[in-house]
């Protein structure tokens, strides 16, 4: 009998939540007026767009003007460097970024396409867990350091990172502080006071809302340079008529979130999977990243001496993610795993599994089973 399909890369993507479809269809239709325009078709619009900021507001703990709606996470990450950068009165080609080696492709490329513009980029180390020490972040510092972009868990490991520390450090030399929170957010609480941080970016489909829409939280008095210039849409910071559809949704997924935060039942199932392994192939299977400082949904494990992409493409209707990418029969480990200096034979088997809402003690046996 075929096994049913299992779905463990929650950290990819997820599912839009019923709750969420259900808010996505009741302004399909109905508010079908320009957000922007003053006659009657146009209120309920701004009605519904005022509605999801201030979903989105209670979830960060912030006020509903310190949102901007942007595309989605990449959006986000993008608008915080390049908004500082070009700024007014930035100063652009005496600018300094602190970022750390393991953030998400779309801050560190970003960065290197600022440093073509004249900005001094530090890329920081990370521990064999995949944790910047806040130390180097303090001896990093320099007159010219202007933005500091530390990512609040690591999308591949789990890895949270030391984000308060990093932002104490950073408010101390008046210092901005920017975090990408798209893999943390539904997972960890995101308030944006607790971290101390004045920019943070979210990503709706890491949350259970549709692809295509995200979030860039701005600290009132925190001035960036739009990324998209045009009209005054989302308080003059990012021009483009709303997305109504999609902004119900990621609003009404932000607000489902709140209960999930205080739920273990993920972490349990987790800790379960572990063990499980552990129980199956001893030290023949090893942990990537923190053992208790990371995600509780995240799984990220090495099979000593296999190739993880050559495991899962044996696992015929299991969705996962692998460390290694393979070119022309080589092997090649992922920037986060060789950042961490994880040895080539242990990461290049290396997978990663999420886990997510809808994931079930039976689908977590039956893959230790078929592994």
């Amino acid at each position: 009998m075929q096994e049913k399909p299992v779905y463990l890369d929650f950290n990819a993507t997820t599912p839009i939540a019923p709750e969420v479809a259900a808010a996505i269809r009741q302004v399909l239709t109905e508010p079908f007026g320009n957000p922007s325009s003053g006659h009657w078709a146009g209120l309920p619009a701004r009605q519904a767009v005022d509605k999801a900021r201030a979903q989105v507001a209670a979830f960060l703990h912030c006020g509903s003007d310190e949102v901007v709606f942007t595309s989605g996470g990449s959006e986000s990450n993008n608008h915080a460097l390049k908004g500082a950068f070009f700024a007014p009165g930035g100063g652009r080609g005496h600018i300094h970024i602190i970022t750390t080696q393991i953030e998400h492709p779309s801050i560190l490329s970003p960065c290197r396409f600022l440093e073509r513009l004249g900005a001094s980029i530090t890329y920081l180390p990370v521990d064999r867990f995949g944790r910047v020490d806040p130390e180097d972040v303090r001896r990093a510092l320099t007159p010219r350091t202007t933005l500091i972009s530390v990512m609040h868990a690591n999308n591949e490991v789990g890895t949270l990172q030391p984000v308060c520390e990093i932002a104490r450090i950073a408010q101390d030399r008046g210092i901005l502080f920017h975090t990408d929170a798209a893999q943390s957010a539904g997972k960890i609480p995101v308030r944006v006071d607790d971290l101390g941080v004045d920019l943070l970016s979210l990503a709706g489909h890491k949350l259970y809302a549709p692809k295509g829409v995200g979030v860039l939280y701005v600290r009132k008095g925190v001035a960036l340079e739009p990324l998209i210039h045009g009209a005054g849409h989302e308080s003059g910071r990012r021009a483009g008529t709303e997305n109504i559809v999609l902004e119900a949704g990621l609003g009404a997924a932000c607000e489902l979130a709140q209960p999930w935060l205080e739920a273990d039942s993920i972490r349990k199932l987790r800790d379960l999977f572990w063990d499980l392994l552990q129980k199956k192939f001893g030290k023949q299977v090893v942990l990537n990243g923190h053992p208790t400082e990371r995600l509780p949904n995240t799984l990220n494990v090495s099979f000593v001496g296999k190739i993880g992409s050559t495991i899962l493409s044996s696992l015929e209707g299991v969705a996962a993610s692998t460390g290694s990418a393979c070119h022309s029969g080589l092997v090649e480990l992922s920037p986060v795993l060789k950042a961490m200096k994880v040895a080539p034979e242990i990461g290049m088997g290396a997978i990663r599994f999420s886990l997510g809402r809808t994931t079930t003690r039976e689908q977590i046996e039956q893959v230790v089973s078929r592994l």
